[in-house]
């Protein structure tokens, strides 16, 4: 049996909540699973479907993780267990345990300067466990920066479930909705300093000017969000940005697939950085292309020039540029047939046998 510990679990919504469901999900088709995750509202009937063992730890946040680890603890001394799969050093902290040990890691979580306490406690977990698995290049490469030690670390890029058949309400209410405004700009992400909606914004106000149907749509919620839409009415572009939030995910998907170009060309905010981005992939099952940032991991999911483009988002020219380059001549066709092709690969029928590799 393998033990999977994670903080990110739904019914939860997020980018780790969808990888650590993925993975739970396809390895529990080869190996006997028990999830370990936190406490979340509305988790029982989630937790009925599931194929698998799923317990739940709740209490105040400073205190869980302790009594998680004690639950584990317990348990491992219980039962005959292979190996533990994590989605964060924090959860492996504190588990007491000579049994195989695999740690995800996705860049932000252990991007803290060397030699600080924090970064010391990293490395304490890190260079102690059977594999790190870091979801990009880029993830590797900074966990190598950090000192975890190189040949510990593979590549493993979160996986995607193939796409269900789209829901034609859905589909008939975004052309009601977007009818004449062509050409379609799309954002499904949190509203945070990092995705970088600011910049493509600013690029509207030029791109309306040779495209003067153009409309941007922004699907998600977070702390950034008045800001942008201040952003968006300072500059008179109501007519053009167009915000969806707490919709269904049939009308999220159906939104992807009328759009032309999925935009997300992410900076490092702080220490907050884009360690793979899924929604780049998901977006390209639909048949669009994308633009994400040279900061990060955005160069394992967009294959330049053939599947998308990757810009310096710190520059507002690059990013004006590069939208305005897929537009030209209708660019985002060819770009968007060869992302649909590449998608294919990061479906999770082929990304856990990465993972079966490591652990048998």
């Amino acid at each position: 049996m393998y033990l999977i510990v994670t903080r990110s679990f739904p019914p939860e919504l997020g980018g780790m909540q969808s990888l650590m469901w993925g993975l739970s999900k396809e390895l529990s088709k080869n190996f006997m699973i028990k999830v370990f995750a936190d406490f979340i509202d509305s988790h029982k009937e989630f937790d009925e479907q599931a194929s698998f063992s799923i317990e739940r730890v709740g209490g105040i946040k400073l205190l869980r993780k302790y009594r998680k680890a004690q639950l584990i603890n317990e348990f491992i001394k219980e039962n005959k267990i292979e190996g533990i799969i994590s989605d964060h050093w924090k959860s492996l902290e504190l588990i007491k345990s000579n049994k195989k040990k695999y740690c995800l890691i996705h860049s932000k979580e252990i991007n803290h300067p060397k030699g600080t306490s924090l970064n010391k406690r990293v490395l304490e977990v890190l260079n102690n466990v059977e594999k790190v698995i870091a979801n990009s290049k880029y993830t590797k490469n900074l966990a190598i920066e950090i000192g975890v030690k190189e040949e510990n670390i593979i590549v493993i890029n979160p996986g995607i479930d193939p796409i269900k058949d789209l829901d034609k309400k859905s589909l008939d209410k975004v052309e009601s909705l977007l009818t004449v405004k062509t050409p379609r700009l799309i954002t499904v992400s949190r509203f945070d300093k990092r995705k970088n909606h600011e910049k493509v914004i600013m690029a509207l106000r030029n791109l309306k000017q040779i495209y003067p149907s153009i409309v941007y749509i922004c699907v998600g919620y977070g702390d950034e969000e008045e800001n942008i839409k201040k952003l968006v009415a300072e500059l008179g572009l109501q007519p053009q940005v167009m915000f969806f939030k707490d919709i269904s995910n049939e009308l999220k998907n159906a939104l992807v697939a009328k759009s032309n170009i999925f935009v997300m060309p992410s900076i490092v905010h702080k220490k907050s950085v884009e360690g793979f981005g899924i929604a780049y992939v998901e977006a390209a099952q639909y048949g669009l292309p994308s633009l994400g940032g040279k900061d990060g991991g955005a160069a394992d999911a967009i294959e330049h020039e053939k599947t998308g483009l990757i810009c310096d988002g710190n520059e507002l020219d690059e990013v004006y540029s590069a939208i305005n380059l897929m537009l030209e001549n209708n660019k985002f066709q060819e770009y968007g047939k060869a992302a649909k092709e590449n998608s294919a690969k990061f479906k999770w029928n082929s990304i856990i046998e990465e993972y079966k590799k490591i652990l048998n």
